[in-house]
């Protein structure tokens, strides 16, 4: 015997349910898929840390951040005051949890980024953390039972770092090792000692982040890896990450020569530290030198504008020295 198929739809001379209640309501109105993803962008900046590179990194920043949908915090005061500034960044480990994020993104005050820079979170999993790129482990750091137990020499490249909350272990503060013990486990480069510009606690959240992918088995992607798989690729076929900038073993008066350049040559065109980015116009430039020249030897102190660089313009402010569009 054929059991009856109820109708799909209730009978007109149904009585109507109750109304949903508001919170009832909120929830089928906007599907668990379709609820918005909370991100927030990091950088630090304890100790009023080289204005004259903020004022061309924030507003930059801030442009992406808007352009994905998530959040800008300077992490500005000190959790860890026994510990070298960088290992402030670790605050991520809590602070991730008190902003509610899905997704947490951590980029140096000294890193240019691209706005048009694609979101990287919509190509990650919620298990895998990333860095704009890796280095090999063993060429820095002393190993101990947790990279050889992982096995796969994964070295921390910490001033671009993206993970969800699923991996906030990734910032985890050190909780097996004292300060000393962990300096003891970090061997600086060749380049990065002549250069004398880079201690070795200065490595420390490198380091630390380096021992938790292991220590937690922590799955990792690049960005450079997957700019290339998503076509962006070098004249000798090899992976590129065209929207990003940093070097950490020069002058900050280099630096900002270098990201001047970068910022102000027509889009791709080729220059001595990258392809240009077109972002700045000549009279942008000059509106940057007339302000912060001093800082790099080309303006005298007592012109020096006031400020710590924390309230700079967006790239799509009224009146800023950024192209538009």
């Amino acid at each position: 015997m054929q059991v009856p198929v109820p109708p799909l739809d209730p009978p007109t001379d149904a009585q109507p349910s109750e109304p949903a209640s508001p919170p009832q309501r909120a929830l089928r109105a906007v599907p668990s898929w379709a609820r918005p993803v909370k991100k927030t962008i990091y950088t630090l900046n304890v100790g009023d840390y080289a204005p004259e590179i903020c004022a061309l990194t924030y507003p930059l920043m801030r442009a992406y951040a808007r352009k994905i949908g998530a959040d800008f915090h300077v992490i500005r005061e000190r959790r860890f005051p026994e510990w070298p500034a960088v290992y402030e960044k670790l605050q991520i480990h809590e602070l991730g949890k008190e902003h509610d994020n899905d997704w947490n993104i951590y980029i140096d005050g000294d890193a240019l980024i691209n706005p048009e820079m694609f979101d990287v979170t919509e190509h990650l999993r919620k298990d895998t953390v990333c860095h704009n790129g890796t280095d090999m482990a063993g060429i820095r750091w002393r190993y101990d039972q947790y990279f050889r137990r992982d096995g796969r020499n994964i070295g921390s490249c910490n001033w671009f770092t993206i993970g969800s909350d699923w991996c906030l272990d990734l910032w985890r503060p050190l909780d097996d090792l004292t300060a000393e013990e962990a300096f003891a486990n970090i061997n600086i480069t060749v380049g990065e000692r002549n250069c004398g510009l880079c201690a070795t606690e200065h490595l420390i959240d490198d380091y630390t982040l380096s021992r938790n992918i292991a220590r937690f088995g922590l799955k990792v992607r690049t960005v450079t890896e997957l700019c290339g798989q998503l076509g962006w690729k070098g004249p000798e076929g090899r992976s590129i990450s065209p929207f990003l900038f940093h070097k950490y073993t020069i002058s900050r008066e280099q630096k900002v020569r270098e990201m001047l350049a970068i910022l102000s040559a027509p889009n791709g065109q080729p220059t001595p530290f990258g392809a240009g980015w077109g972002l700045l116009t000549q009279a942008g430039v000059a509106e940057y030198m007339r302000r912060w020249g001093w800082r790099t030897g080309k303006r005298a102190p007592e012109e020096a504008p006031q400020g710590d660089g924390s309230a700079l313009e967006s790239p799509d402010a009224p009146g800023s020295t950024f192209k538009a569009g």
